[in-house]
């Protein structure tokens, strides 16, 4: 079986770590991880083949959001999921996304899973 290829955003280099690590224990396989949104929006348009899904953190530093990202995978098909302190997201434009709370888990990261490989 094909591993699940996922791009990973998030601007703490601690975090994003662990959720490498939890996405891989998982069975993905990381494509890219970036702390910045211009490197991931470069990344994806560079791409022949997008990713099979994607794990976003809200807010990356110097005031950026992921939502431009967002929406670029959105419009490419590939499906997402936000990873947050917050209960909400500050924009309702992605009904569609899972929220995830931070710290994620396992648990919270196996249905998400799942999900980017029912959609490849």
């Amino acid at each position: 079986m094909t591993a699940v290829r996922v791009i990973l955003v998030e601007d703490e280099p601690l975090v994003a770590m662990m959720m490498e690590d939890l996405l891989t224990d998982l069975g993905c396989e990381i494509a890219a991880s970036f702390g910045a949104l211009e490197a991931a929006l470069a990344w994806l348009a560079a791409q022949e083949t997008p990713p099979d899904g994607a794990l976003l953190d809200v807010n990356l530093g110097g005031g950026e959001t992921v939502f431009p990202l967002a929406q670029r995978l959105r419009e490419q098909g590939v499906p997402f999921a936000f990873a947050t302190g917050y209960s909400t997201l500050p924009s309702g434009d992605y009904p569609e996304a899972p929220l995830l709370r931070k710290p994620v888990s396992h648990e919270a990261l196996r249905p998400l899973v799942a999900a980017f490989k029912a959609a490849a």
